[in-house]
């Protein structure tokens, strides 16, 4: 029988709190220490908090390999469902194709009370992009180099595999074209915090998400960080928004 090992730091994570309760989710090809932080800060501020580990993520690559958008928003879905189950209203709030599961999420559950969304991927995805990763699959191969780490202050690192899968990475494009369609229906509140410098989704990503959607929208700029700003010198900032933000719609 064989036994998945976690890598020290990517556990999921979660605090009983209060009656109302924060969902967060993290990237794709990284793991619950990227978000860490952001979950005990909503912990600390009396919010009953899961953090996830989504499936294939924070072990190994070829753990990752054979999972999909299927798989990881089914985990995501269960998540919210387990703690919406013991608390009176739920704040969803993701980094990356964590804010991507964030707003899938808030089509999929009317009871979502807020989403906070920090540089997701949204928006009609890029052709060439696309025609890159399909290339790269039909070539033979099953990973390509990874987008993890993008981080602007000295010394932080990102827990993120150094590859991404191919397959995984394609199922997540068409989840997020599929998604756009959708995007009018989200008339809870949002909180959307987008990075200038982003070297993995474009800040324009986030435009297009405020644009579409249907509710009110409180959008942030972060100045001095780049993709992982959970990390970066905008943390604190970062925290200090989603508490305010999860206050004022769970009151």
């Amino acid at each position: 029988m064989s036994s998945i090992t976690v890598l020290p730091g990517a556990e999921s994570w979660s605090a009983s709190g209060g009656t109302n309760g924060v969902l967060v989710l993290h990237g794709f090809t990284g793991c619950p220490q990227s978000m860490r932080p952001l979950a005990e800060a909503c912990a600390a501020a009396g919010f009953s908090v899961e953090l996830p580990r989504l499936p294939g993520h924070g072990t190994t690559i070829a753990d990752m390999l054979p999972t999909s958008w299927t798989d990881w928003s089914r985990a995501a879905a269960a998540a919210y469902d387990d703690l919406a189950a013991r608390c009176a209203r739920v704040v969803v709030c993701g980094l990356s194709m964590g804010a991507t599961l964030t707003a899938w999420l808030a089509t999929q559950r009317p009871d979502v009370a807020g989403i906070v969304v920090i540089n997701g991927a949204f928006g009609p995805i890029d052709e060439a992009v696309r025609g890159a990763i399909v290339a790269a699959r039909d070539s033979g191969l099953d990973r390509i180099p990874g987008p993890g780490g993008d981080i602007a202050e000295p010394g932080r690192e990102e827990l993120a595999y150094g590859e991404a899968p191919v397959a995984g990475l394609l199922s997540l494009l068409d989840a997020a074209d599929a998604l756009q369609e959708s995007l009018a229906r989200i008339a809870i509140p949002a909180l959307v915090i987008t990075s200038r410098q982003d070297h993995v989704v474009p800040p324009s990503a986030s435009e297009h998400f405020v644009a579409a959607v249907g509710g009110p929208v409180e959008h942030v700029w972060l100045e001095r960080s780049y993709h992982v700003a959970t990390l970066d010198f905008d943390a604190h900032e970062i925290e200090e928004r989603t508490v305010a933000f999860a206050r004022r719609v769970t009151a």
